[in-house]
């Protein structure tokens, strides 16, 4: 594993983190406790030592399941945590050290290494500091429940710059990947932060999955030209340890052979040692991604619950699959996830509160793009598929699965 300092943190962080966000998950989407646990220790044992968790992931179990499951039998000596104050749930000054207190409980810690300010853009950090927040971490601070204090981002540079400059911050979390090299925060906030000495956490670098995976054949044939032949997630992520303002990148692993690659990735990966022509490469698949994409969604979820329930993540992936990769299986996803109910959520049944657009980190606006899902996808055949093949389909599996759990109870 390869090792990188910040300028005010005198200690060592595995250049690849490990995003608690996307642990693999089974029915209801609760974490699968052993197979994550698995997976996240084979991390650790092998070099990571950097974890990244916040309040809202899994529904508030990522906290939880690494305090009960992983920061223990020596476990906690091996790695540095970082978490999260949920400034979007913040309502008054009394809300920080409540939720800090939880946070505490739930990761079984007496401090917390690394604790960022979550999300922010402008007016959220307004909000905050109305709320006494430099105060507040000043306290977390000197009372030694803190070691390092940062913030994540999603906003403007403008903000970004503002919100460096009010605070003596270590570190800083950011997006960043070949799709989002101008996007925030960004190149620009990137170079901001090294030169106020401010360490810098990447998330985001595979853009929630759309940079690996099945790739498209146009992007696919630029890769195949390069000399050194590389894997997609390779490339993506070699590309931003490149940068030496970068010093951890989180990845979301859920699957041993993405932990094993990244890894491996991360073993060779230094500062500056792209070639001219390895970079010219990427440009080339940059500019071909973004002439296929449909929406920016990542797939973070902030955006749900929907009020009209409608699974907003999965029509933007859809669309963006549907374009990407000129498959039919794009429709059938969306169906499978859509409307297998009796009251199909399709896009047309938002109540445009705009909810979704005010939690959105990337700032799409939904209620716009929703018209494109609707064009492209929701259309009588995807309809028709659903009503007649799908939903009967999916009944009577759920009537066998029922019959085989009674079954088996009452063995």
């Amino acid at each position: 594993m390869q090792y990188r300092k910040m300028p005010k943190i005198d200690e060592e962080l595995s250049a690849l983190g490990y995003g608690c966000m996307r642990f693999p998950t089974v029915l209801g989407g609760v974490i699968d406790k052993d197979q994550a646990k698995e997976q996240l220790l084979l991390a650790i044992d092998n070099g990571l030592n950097y974890l990244d968790t916040a309040f809202p992931y899994h529904l508030g179990g990522s906290e939880s399941f690494l305090g009960e499951h992983i920061l223990k039998d020596g476990y906690r000596e091996k790695v540095y945590i970082a978490t999260k104050m949920p400034s979007f749930f913040v309502r008054k000054s009394e809300n920080l050290q409540k939720f800090f207190d939880k946070q505490i409980e739930k990761l079984n810690l007496d401090y917390i290494d690394y604790y960022l300010i979550h999300a922010l853009n402008g007016s959220l950090w307004d909000k905050m500091l109305s709320f006494g927040i430099i105060d507040f971490m000043d306290m977390l601070k000197r009372e030694k429940k803190v070691r390092y204090m940062g913030f994540s981002f999603h906003g403007s540079i403008d903000d970004f710059k503002r919100i460096v400059d009010d605070y003596d911050w270590d570190f800083t979390q950011v997006q960043y990947n070949l799709l989002d090299e101008h996007f925030q925060a960004g190149a620009e906030g990137i170079e901001y932060a090294a030169s106020k000495d401010i360490g810098v956490v990447i998330m985001e670098p595979l853009r929630g999955g759309v940079l690996v995976g099945q790739i498209p054949k146009s992007v696919q044939k630029i890769w195949d030209e390069a000399p050194l032949k590389r894997s997609p997630a390779d490339w993506a992520l070699r590309w931003i340890w490149n940068n030496p303002n970068v010093h951890v990148v989180l990845s979301g692993m859920n699957k041993k052979n993405h932990i094993i690659e990244n890894m491996n990735t991360a073993h060779s990966s230094y500062a500056n040692s792209l070639t001219d022509e390895e970079l010219v490469i990427v440009d080339r698949v940059k500019e071909e991604y973004r002439r296929l994409l449909q929406v920016g969604c990542t797939g973070c979820r902030y955006c749900m619950p929907c009020p009209a329930g409608i699974d907003i993540p999965a029509a933007f992936h859809s669309l963006n699959s549907l374009h990407l990769y000129k498959r039919l299986m794009s429709l059938y996803e969306y169906a499978s996830v859509t409307g297998l109910e009796k009251d199909p959520k399709w896009t047309s049944a938002c109540i445009d509160c705009g909810n979704c657009e005010k939690a959105c980190p990337q700032n799409i606006e939904v209620r716009k793009e929703f018209l494109k899902v609707q064009r492209s996808i929701e259309r009588p055949i995807v309809k028709f598929l659903i009503r007649y093949v799908l939903r009967p389909f999916w009944v009577g599996t759920q009537k066998i699965t029922d019959k085989f759990l009674k079954e088996e109870q009452n063995q």
